[in-house]
């Protein structure tokens, strides 16, 4: 057993294959092409994930994969829906365990209902510029559930804490409830509504809700809006029910002849008064006795008069008068016109009729054949006219449509031109972008000699494996082999021995018997050393080999270097040879 331990030892399925170094013992990189857009994705997916609180995604030594698909998963799950991905322990994975990854990712998306759709082998392929969007929408679902989930868990936990413990204030505040509302009910009872005036028992009843309602609060000391104007009724009109006749306060029954001056200064006294809207305690008490028919009475004359005032104002001071001298200057003017047209009317029929006479004297003069023949002349020379303006006009359209035809030709001529030469181009194009599309890019051939060099790798390592159970079954089967020889051996030497020492012949038989087979296992021997010094030489001469092939590499590995260098100094030599010529 110990010989088959030394020949197998198992090899983990996902190896890699070593890396190779030049002769300077560096390791060889394989070239690839960074894509500038996808790197600045790269660097704002990398900045989402960071602000969104994934601080995983500083980690230098993960992969660009890692920290998406890590990312992606850690949002996921702050959303509270379930991946079923241990990123923890599953880092650098292999190109299937990858695939198998990204579709378990994709399939949880439809259901959170992300806007944007994304295929495994976008991520797998690292995409960044189609990954975008759903890290965006991953990362503001993630914020969202977050202050969610924040404010639920501060609500909850304020609501449990409020119900075993208090805050000292709320002790506080509880001490001192009772104080205080005892407090406000004795300010409340101390200051309660004091009446101030009393409506007058003769005074005719209320019979509007809105009128009591009004009556009431100034009785109380209190007024409304809507009060307020019988109010101000009432002062500009200061009227006061004597004896059921009405009479007006300050003036005189003759006060009739008051001059215009007087009335105009007695409104502006009463608009100062209502812009004001100050009342004395006697005049509220007044408006109160009055009866709601006298207040409907007073507020009508009140219009009239407000009415009447505005009229005499606009007419005396307001641009009422101009207006008037306008419209009689225009009327004047109006009527000015209107007489020279009808001069003009007048004149006109005087002179057509002299005309006229004058042509039929001239007429009656002339000789009729020679007045007959003029007649008909005149008529043919208006038919010709007319007929040479229809021959122009049609001649015109005529010459028209030819020119319009031939442009029209021609114009489609040289569209049926360019669209062939449009069709021939699009062929070509088409042609071009097809063999442009046989031609892979350098990230799709570096994307090849990735998965070509994991596929190698799985390929070898089970190639690898396979050829060790091949070894090890031949090297059990031999054991087995030899085993059984022993065991035969064994068993009939168990069985002959008690024959063979009953007589000295058959000892003597027995030992040359033994004898010849120490000899066969001696000869068995020499041939496996033998075999075992042939393939001592043969890997002596492999490894002499292999040492010749590295040699080779390094001197390969140096010349490229060399000629490396040599081409960049050619192109400095070219560019300053370039540059001293356009100088």
């Amino acid at each position: 057993m110990a010989a088959a331990t030394s020949v197998f030892h198992r090899v983990r399925t996902g190896s890699k294959i070593g890396a190779q170094y030049d002769q300077d013992g560096n390791i060889i990189q394989v070239e690839t092409r960074e894509d500038e857009e996808q790197s600045v994705k790269l660097a704002e997916i990398l900045e989402l994930l960071l602000a969104a609180g994934y601080f995983r995604a500083r980690i230098k030594g993960l992969s660009p994969f890692d920290k998406v698909v890590g990312g992606m998963t850690w949002c996921i799950t702050t959303c509270n829906f379930d991946v079923d991905v241990d990123l923890l322990f599953q880092e650098n994975s292999t190109i299937g365990q990858k695939i198998a990854l990204t579709e378990k990712i994709v399939s949880v998306l439809p259901k959170m209902k992300c806007p944007h759709r994304l295929e495994p082998h976008q991520i797998q392929g690292l995409d960044f510029i189609h990954i975008y969007p759903v890290i965006q929408w991953l990362v503001k679902r993630a914020i969202e559930t977050r202050e969610e989930m924040g404010d639920y868990i501060r609500a909850y936990s304020i609501s449990q804490f409020n119900k075993t413990h208090k805050l000292p204030e709320d002790v506080e505040f509880e001490q001192r409830k009772g104080k205080a509302v005892k407090t406000v009910l004795e300010v409340l009872d101390v200051y309660k509504p004091q009446r101030k005036y009393r409506r007058q028992r003769d005074a005719a009843d209320l019979t509007d809700e809105e009128s009591r309602v009004q009556s009431t609060l100034l009785e109380y000391g209190r007024s409304v809006h809507a009060f307020k104007i019988i109010v101000k009724l009432f002062v500009f009109d200061r009227v006061y029910q004597v004896d059921g006749q009405k009479t007006v306060s300050g003036v005189s029954p003759s006060g009739a002849d008051m001059s215009e001056e007087q009335d105009l200064q007695e409104v502006e006294e009463v608009r100062a008064t209502l812009r004001t809207g100050k009342l004395t305690a006697s005049a509220v008490g007044q408006i109160v006795g009055l009866q709601s028919e006298e207040i409907k009475q007073i507020a009508s004359e009140y219009k009239e008069k407000s009415e009447l005032s505005s009229e005499e104002l606009s007419e005396r001071y307001g641009p009422l008068q101009q207006h008037r001298r306008a419209v009689a200057s225009l009327h004047k003017q109006i009527q000015q016109r209107s007489k020279a047209l009808e001069e003009i009317w007048n004149l006109a029929p005087n002179s057509l009729e002299k005309e006229l006479l004058t042509l039929e004297e001239m007429e009656k003069s002339a000789d009729p054949t020679v007045l007959e023949k003029l007649r008909s002349l005149v008529t043919m020379n208006d038919s010709l006219k007319q007929q040479e303006h229809e021959f122009k006009t049609h001649c015109r359209v005529r010459e028209r449509n030819q020119l319009i035809d031939q442009q029209h030709s021609a114009e489609r001529e040289k569209l049926q031109k360019i669209r062939m030469l449009m069709a021939r181009s699009n062929r070509e194009i088409a042609i071009l972008q097809r063999k442009i599309d046989e031609v892979p890019s350098r990230a799709e051939l570096t994307q090849y000699q990735k998965r070509f060099i994991e596929l190698y790798s799985q390929v070898s390592a089970t190639h690898k494996e396979t050829k060790q159970f091949f070894t090890l079954y031949n090297t059990l089967d031999d054991k087995k082999l030899y085993l059984e020889k022993e065991a035969n051996l064994l068993n009939s030497i168990h069985d002959n021995f008690q024959q063979a020492m009953s007589s000295a012949g058959a000892k003597e038989q027995f030992l040359r018997q033994m004898e010849q087979i120490v000899e066969g296992i001696k000869q068995s021997r020499i041939k496996m050393e033998k075999k075992k010094q042939e393939n001592k030489m043969r890997r002596d001469q492999l490894n002499d080999e292999y040492l010749e092939l590295l040699d080779k590499q390094r001197l390969y590995f140096k010349t490229v270097k060399d000629f490396k260098e040599e081409c960049r100094k050619n192109e400095m030599l070219l560019s300053k040879l370039q540059s001293k010529g356009a100088s």
